[in-house]
Parts: C-alpha cells; sequence; structure tokens
C-alpha cells in the first residue's frame, strides 16, 4: 500500500494545469462535473479538473475503479474551457478497466410488446481520487464520479435500403447503441457461400432464398436473435399495404426454415421464392423483406425463444417515450416471375389440341356426307334401272 501511494504522490505532481490558472471555475466539485458519452465501442468520461485542482487532487490522481493500469489512467484536456480529464475504455468485459457488467430482464412494452423478455446491460463503475497524502489524517475531501451506461439489447431492423448479396449499416451513438454494425446478406447455396444474384426477369418460384443477419464488432457475451422477418411490398416497412409473416415469435409459416438463431452472433433461415396474389396482373412480383432483430445474452438466449401467449406485435407500432431509437435494415427488391414458361405454353398446346380434333371431326363429317351421297346415287341407279325394264 506505502508503494502505491508513494507512485500516486510522485505522479500526482506531474499535472500541467495549477488552480491559480484556473480562475472562476476553481470552486468546490459539484454532481454535475462528469459528463458521460455511451459510445457504441468504447465509454467516455469527462471530469472537470479545476474543481479536482480546488480540492487538493489533479488528474493523475484520478483512479477509475481502483485500476492503476495505463490505458484507464486520465489525460488532461485543457484545449476545451471548462478544461477535463477524460477516460476512454472499450465496451468490453476483458478490458473494460474494472467496471461492472449488469444484465436485466424485463417484459417487452411498446414495439416490443409482443416479447415476454427484454434484457439490458448496465455498465457502470467509479472515479475516485487516491490522497497522496502520507499520515494519519488528511485535510482533503475524498472525490467520487460514479457513471453508468445503460444498453438495450433490442433493434428494430427495416427500411434502410441495402444489396442484395451484402450490406452492412454503421450505427451511430445513440445513449448506448450497442451494435457497432449490422449486415444482412443473402444466398443461394445452403451453405451460405454463393451470394444471391437476381435475374433481370426475377427469380423462379420456389427458388430457395438463404438469409444470414450478423452482427460484428460485438463483444463475444452476447448473440444474435431473430424475433420476425416478414415481406412486404413496400420499400417502408412503415406503410400500411400488404405484408406475410415468414416467422413471428410464437408461429413460422411452414415454408420457412430456421437454421440458425441465438446460437451465436448470425442467425440464418431459409424461405422459398414466392409472389403476391395482388401482382398477378403484373409480369414479375416484387417485394422486401424486413426483420426485427435483438441480441440475448448467451446464458439467455434459450429463454427468449420460448414461445409466449402476449399480444402478437404490430409490426407498424412505434416506440413508446423513453424507448431506445429503432434501428432499421431491409433486404432490397426481391423480384419472382409472376409465372412460368410452363404455364404460358399450356394455352397454346391445348389450342393446337383443340384445332386437330376440329380438322379430323370435320374429315369424318366430310367422308360421311360423300358415303352418303354414293349410296344415293346407287340406289337411284337401280330404281331407274327397274323402271326402264
Amino acid at each position: 500500500m506505502k508503494i502505491i501511494f508513494l507512485l500516486l504522490s510522485i505522479i500526482g505532481r506531474s499535472s500541467q494545469l495549477s488552480v491559480g490558472e484556473c480562475g472562476t471555475e476553481a470552486r468546490r466539485p459539484q454532481i454535475t462535473d462528469i459528463a458521460v458519452q455511451c459510445g457504441t465501442s468504447s465509454i467516455d468520461l469527462a471530469i472537470e479538473i479545476c474543481p479536482v485542482l480546488y480540492t487538493g487532487y489533479n488528474e493523475t490522481l484520478l483512479i477509475l475503479n481502483q485500476m492503476l493500469d495505463t490505458v484507464c489512467r486520465a489525460t488532461l484536456d485543457d484545449s476545451v474551457t471548462p478544461p477535463v480529464a477524460r477516460f476512454s475504455f472499450p465496451i468490453d468485459m476483458t478490458h473494460a478497466c474494472g467496471s461492472i457488467f449488469k444484465t436485466t430482464s424485463a417484459a417487452g412494452t411498446g414495439v416490443f410488446s409482443d416479447f415476454s423478455n427484454i434484457q439490458t446491460v448496465n455498465i457502470s463503475g467509479v472515479v475516485r481520487s487516491a490522497d497522496p497524502t502520507n499520515g494519519m489524517i488528511t485535510y482533503n475531501a475524498e472525490l467520487k464520479y460514479f457513471y453508468s451506461c445503460a444498453y438495450p439489447l433490442e433493434y428494430l431492423m427495416n427500411e434502410t435500403q441495402i444489396d442484395v448479396s451484402a450490406s452492412s449499416i454503421a450505427i451511430k451513438d445513440n445513449n448506448g447503441s450497442f451494435i457497432s454494425t449490422l449486415s444482412m446478406e443473402l444466398f443461394s447455396d445452403t451453405n451460405f457461400t454463393q451470394p444471391l444474384v437476381m435475374p433481370e426477369l426475377g427469380l423462379e418460384l420456389r427458388t430457395s432464398v438463404f438469409v444470414e443477419v450478423k452482427a460484428t464488432n460485438l463483444t463475444g457475451q452476447y448473440h444474435v436473435l431473430l424475433d420476425q422477418c416478414y415481406a412486404s411490398i413496400s420499400r417502408l416497412p412503415s406503410n400500411s399495404g400488404l405484408l406475410f409473416n415468414l416467422f413471428v415469435p410464437c408461429s413460422k409459416d411452414k415454408f420457412t426454415t430456421m437454421m440458425e438463431n441465438g446460437e451465436s452472433q448470425s442467425s440464418r433461415f431459409r424461405f422459398p421464392a414466392f409472389r403476391f396474389i395482388e401482382q398477378q396482373n403484373e409480369t414479375v412480383s416484387t417485394y422486401y423483406l424486413h426483420c426485427i432483430i435483438r441480441l440475448c445474452e448467451k446464458s439467455a438466449c434459450s429463454s427468449f425463444l420460448q414461445c409466449n401467449h402476449r399480444r402478437k406485435r404490430n409490426a407498424l407500432d412505434t416506440a413508446e417515450p423513453g424507448m431506445t431509437k429503432s434501428y432499421t435494415i431491409s433486404s432490397s427488391e426481391i423480384i419472382t416471375k409472376g409465372d412460368s414458361n410452363e404455364s404460358k405454353d399450356k394455352p397454346l398446346i391445348a389450342k393446337e389440341e383443340k384445332d386437330e380434333s376440329a380438322n379430323l371431326g370435320l374429315g369424318v363429317a366430310v367422308g360421311v356426307l360423300a358415303f352418303a351421297c354414293l349410296v344415293s346415287l346407287s340406289v337411284a341407279a337401280v330404281f331407274y334401272k327397274r323402271l326402264k325394264n
């Protein structure tokens, strides 16, 4: 302990800013002296340094979660007014500078009202002052700066256009958005190695479409879970037009196959290409795929897959006040042929068969008529001979 305090005492004199340079900012600490930035990949803290200097400390004597690692230490930023001591550490249980990770669950509300469980990760900790005084008493008040970031693990994915073969969308900071990148890719093979190429005239009906949704730059503590995917003839899921559910929390279409869900940082499923009857008078059927995606803690993912009997969520619901902003992702247009070449040929074949039948019937009728005429002439000739004799 003496070695630690000696070390703090030595580095504690290395501040490049003195209390005399603070002017009116030299005052007693206040609860508002700390600013917390809950980012997508890191948490950033900014503590006003002048009140710290006024109390008898400096930035080198502010210790984050009792961690003395250099990566967890504060740096002085006097380029801003007022000057601050900055901390920055990654959102990673292994390298989060002693932060506490706590996952809580609650029933879903608003846009997630169909979900029996909603998880939120809270990352918290404290910055304390380390008193360099070596003795029985001190005249310095202890400083404590608490921080906390809540990261909801639910995201509504729709609306943002992506390429058919691959896409990714970077998510901006929004008071703790936990994913930095989400992507959706469409494939044509069961091994998910061949990107789906959309033919100019559209896919044949019943062609298998393989879908993969995954998260990158995400701590390994969490997995990706698909709750609902549906097709809509509108590019925007918020449109009140026609939609078809491929699967929802408690059921799925009989032709949709879930291949992987909630087991890793990617989820996979497949479905056969179909067409909307509403577009039956059009050459092709065009629609878009929209999915609701959330994250779940590895140990709890299985419980999220359990069916609940709550009211099915309307895909067009909007978030209630206080809910985390929804982030959206969708496929680009999926095009299927309205009908096949086979179906186009059938009427032609039927017509040809009908014409042949008609020709055959006409030939038979002419033959019968000719035969009748011949018989009539023969009978007439016999009567004529008898009358002559």
